[in-house]
């Protein structure tokens, strides 16, 4: 399996989200070449500011695995963690992290801060910027449509 692979897995789960009326995001956590945790943002569905598609994947890895240590996974997510998102990865000890769209307003593995230069007692190796086209294409849609669905109940 490749990175393209898991992050498909990841865009299909943000679809999965934005149908269902939440920010498309989706992220998956992979171990050996398996998906062990699959998350979508769930904000608006469950009222609950932490049902981040992060922490519903790493939480998920967690059940799977049986512990909290993911030391041996990466995740795939595709938008750039928020500053909640980059500590959970950094806390499960997530060792590689993969996502598409940069989050320039509230992203934490480089575009507002990076949390991971700080002196933590973990720093995953990530990659940013990965199908970040398309990645992005999903939330554009999103927020076109949103808006569009505004402008018509005017």
């Amino acid at each position: 399996m490749t990175d393209s692979y898991f992050m498909k897995a990841a865009l299909s789960l943000a679809r999965e989200a934005g149908a269902a009326g939440e920010v498309p995001v989706g992220a998956v956590v992979v171990r050996n070449g398996e998906i062990v945790g699959t998350g979508r943002n769930r904000r608006e569905l469950d009222k609950n500011a932490l049902a981040h598609a992060e922490i519903e994947a790493i939480e998920a890895a967690c059940r799977t695995l049986n512990g909290w240590r993911l030391w041996e996974c990466e995740m795939f997510v595709t938008l750039e963690p928020c500053p909640m998102c980059a500590g959970a990865v950094i806390n499960s000890r997530i060792k590689r992290l993969v996502y598409g769209a940069y989050d320039e307003k509230s992203g934490s593995c480089s575009s507002v801060i990076n949390l991971f230069d700080l002196p933590y007692n973990h720093r995953p190796e990530v990659i940013g910027g990965f199908m970040a086209e398309e990645c992005a294409g999903e939330l554009t849609s999103f927020f076109a449509q949103l808006r569009q669905q505004k402008n018509e109940n005017k």
